[in-house]
């Protein structure tokens, strides 16, 4: 029916089988094919970016679309077919931010070290140059298993308006590029995916518009979990962390699953290890064990109701770096899970953020 070089997000008729619709992932962009009776439909005046959220009106003479980019929000449209007419619905964009201080990004590859291509979406802040080097970040996204893609992201934009470069690294075993991209971290975290976030802080050097000594490392859940090991594993290669309700132990959080998510313990216990039988390996890659190994300055952000990262890891992996005399800065949202579901707790953590990486990587020594 179709094939493609890329991972096919979705595929679904309209009702009545007019209209196919073909999803696919090219490189964190949502591509979408439309076809009536196998030819292609064009909709012109769609702003560039990532389409989703297809769907038909009973008679399919209408069409509704949802398209984002980096400096767009999801915006709703709808498509005409009887007048070939778009009309836009929405406009999500907070009116007091000027679209044209934001940023798009473009995919970059580097050549890991054992030869494999790694991408990811590179930010620029606006103003940064060779004769402006800037600080800059390598964002690692959760998962584990997840992607880096293009869209509107209100904190990634935060950070480059302060002027922090963003290199969102899509390491090996993320999603979106095929079967064995996504099975090469199986039983091999904190080490070969690890050592692609090391390649990747080696390749912002070689940009002239990136400050060499000032790059840091931050992420989220199993990208939290990156942040840590890159402190404990790798203590001189970056200049900061932050973790946001990262895995500091794996052994605790894979014993801690609750019944509810058995599928999703088997899934995790089949691509990180078994605590009862991989329990040494498992050891060795937990960062709370090798606390006294962290040098950098790292920030930790967790919810105190996290049923997937509980707050006693959070709370180890502190005690560790203090019982080390490590520089360590601890937020915990009395209120929140796992990520933030509250305007105000996120708001305050990403000022907390900002507040960090201005005090320990935009004002390191000599800069």
């Amino acid at each position: 029916v179709y094939r493609s070089d890329w991972d096919v997000s979705f595929a679904y008729f309209s009702r009545e089988g007019t209209y196919m619709v073909v999803g696919t992932n090219e490189d964190g962009y949502t591509k979408v094919r439309i076809t009536k009776d196998d030819q292609p439909v064009k909709v012109s005046g769609l702003p560039a970016g990532t389409v989703s959220s297809i769907a038909f009106s009973p008679s399919e003479n209408l069409m509704k679309m949802v398209v984002s980019s980096d400096t767009m929000p999801r915006n709703m449209f709808l498509y005409d077919f009887t007048g070939a007419k778009l009309v836009q619905l929405t406009d999500n964009m907070n009116p007091e931010i000027d679209p044209a201080d934001l940023v798009t990004g473009e995919v970059h590859r580097f050549t890991a070290r054992d030869g494999l291509t790694i991408p990811g979406p590179l930010y620029k802040p606006l103003g940064a140059s060779a004769e402006n080097k800037v600080p800059a970040m390598l964002w690692i996204h959760g998962g584990p298993g997840g992607q880096s893609r293009a869209g509107y992201s209100a904190e990634r934009q935060f950070l480059l308006n302060h002027g922090y470069g963003i290199f969102a690294v899509n390491n090996r075993g993320s999603g979106g590029y095929g079967k064995t991209f996504f099975a090469a971290d199986d039983r091999r975290h904190g080490r070969e995916p690890l050592w692609d976030c090391v390649d990747a802080k080696e390749y912002l050097k070689t940009l002239d518009w990136v400050d060499p000594d000032r790059i840091g490392i931050m992420g989220g859940s199993y990208g939290g979990y990156m942040v840590l090991a890159a402190l404990a594993f790798e203590p001189e290669e970056f200049a900061v962390g932050v973790d946001i309700f990262g895995v500091s132990n794996w052994i605790r959080t894979l014993k801690s699953i609750p019944p509810y998510w058995e599928s999703f313990r088997e899934a995790l216990y089949a691509e990180i290890g078994d605590p009862e039988t991989d329990e040494d390996f498992l050891y060795d890659t937990s960062p709370v064990f090798h606390g006294d190994k962290i040098t950098k300055p790292l920030i930790i952000l967790q919810g105190a109701n996290d049923p997937r990262v509980i707050k006693p890891e959070s709370d180890d992996m502190v005690a560790a770096i203090e019982a080390n005399n490590g520089i360590v800065e601890y937020l915990v949202f009395e209120d929140e899970g796992h990520g933030f579901t509250k305007n105000d707790n996120s708001i305050e953590g990403w000022n907390a953020i900002l507040a960090f990486l201005d005090t320990h990587l935009a004002a390191a020594p000599g800069n």
